[in-house]
């Protein structure tokens, strides 16, 4: 089962999303600020992090700039849950985001299908890169 840790402030987002990916059947926890995060991340180590950027205590950018400085929490792939503008996105992705979610197009306001499908194409195609590196790296 695949472990997800979902990093929002907004409650009602959170936990709206984390029902959602839970019924979809993944394995969810949950932080509300980035201290939280950081600390879930290298306790739970996820397969993947999808991590809100305006956060409470530490913001987004400072975590994932944390997350992928620290060995244990280095390898994770974190998708960044935003608003920005394409010129940040840019930033993120040097920083190590390793794909990007717009938050006005998930809908989740309305629902959490569009989450839920761009969810299942990350861990496709992240999962994918993460066990094509470890078969190779065990030949």
């Amino acid at each position: 089962m695949t472990r997800i840790l979902l990093v929002e402030d907004s409650k009602f987002l959170r936990l709206a999303s984390e029902r959602a990916l839970a019924h979809a059947g993944y394995e969810v926890s949950s932080a509300g600020d980035g201290e939280e995060a950081l600390r879930m991340a290298s306790e739970k180590l996820p397969d993947l992090i999808l991590l809100d950027m305006m956060l409470p205590k530490l913001g987004g950018p400072e975590v994932l700039r944390a997350l992928k400085s620290d060995k244990a929490t280095a390898g994770i792939p974190v998708v960044v849950l935003t608003g920005l503008s394409q010129k940040n996105a840019e930033r993120l992705r040097e920083d190590g985001a390793s794909g990007f979610l717009e938050k006005s197009a998930l809908g989740l306001d309305s629902g959490s299908e569009a989450l839920l499908v761009a969810v299942r194409d990350f861990v496709q195609e992240l999962c994918g890169k993460r066990a094509s590196r470890l078969g190779a790296s065990n030949k």
